[in-house]
């Protein structure tokens, strides 16, 4: 099977309702000419998860992120990386955010808090949760459990005294005050992301919104983890792999 056949059946994933949208937010960045046996996933594309994938024998890498543009020169020292060692890579970002197997259920469900509502909407994709537990919980029993999970440590602030019924999620860069907005607009107890700036912080304060923060690989780990192995559902000949990444964010926070 070649990489086309891989996204076709990734494809098939997925309740694509706006074509334009997701191909927008998904697609092959690198096709090699060569048959696909191993796939390697992980949340990032960098030299470092190439190098990782090399390594590890993968003929096809599936990350969250594509090579960021903002980090200039990257994307194109990914493609030439990437031909070198004929790996193909395929990415899938948005959708993944909003779909019911995808990085914010997951990091739900791993948490055992059921969905409440879908938020953060862009384009008719939802990239935000609210979610409840059936009992309340201790805030700082939260802050333990998000810490074993994401194995890594997390930086935390509580403006208010409440215990934790309400949750507020957005996976990855969930920074911007718009989103934190949504969080405090549904009433939540506290509000978990991957990203943080002052203005996270002084709004959270300032609106008496318990603020969790682990980081933006991590958080987002679960979706794509899910998303290789409903794909090896599907094609259960394909050997897949999970590519080491640092958790240098952690570090740097």
């Amino acid at each position: 099977m070649d990489a086309t056949y891989i996204v076709e059946r990734i494809n098939d994933l997925f309740n694509i309702t706006n074509k334009k949208i997701f191909s927008s937010e998904s697609g092959i960045t690198y096709q090699a000419d060569k048959r696909i046996k191993k796939l390697g996933y992980c949340v990032n594309l960098t030299l470092e998860t190439i190098e990782e994938a090399k390594i590890q024998g993968v003929d096809m890498m599936v990350t969250h992120h594509d090579a960021w543009d903002e980090i200039y020169g990257l994307k194109e020292a990914c493609i030439e990386k990437l031909a070198k060692y004929g790996i193909s890579h395929y990415y899938n970002h948005l959708p993944l955010d909003d779909c019911n197997f995808g990085t914010n259920d997951s990091l739900l469900e791993k948490l055992n808090l059921e969905i409440v509502k879908r938020t953060h909407e862009w384009e008719g994709l939802h990239f935000g949760r609210v979610a409840e537990y059936d009992e309340e919980i201790e805030f700082n029993d939260l802050v333990k459990n998000i810490e074993l999970l994401l194995e890594e440590p997390v930086k935390y602030w509580r403006f208010n005294d409440r215990k934790v019924k309400r949750v507020g999620l957005v996976c990855g860069n969930g920074a911007p005050t718009a989103c934190l907005k949504e969080a405090v607009e549904n009433e939540c107890d506290v509000y978990i992301t991957g990203e943080c700036n002052l203005y996270t912080i002084q709004y959270a304060q300032f609106k008496g919104m318990n603020l969790i923060i682990g980081s933006h690989t991590f958080t987002e780990f679960f979706g794509i983890e899910r998303l290789a192995l409903k794909l090896n559902e599907h094609i259960k000949e394909l050997e897949i792999v999970r590519l080491n990444e640092e958790h240098y964010e952690a570090n740097m926070k």
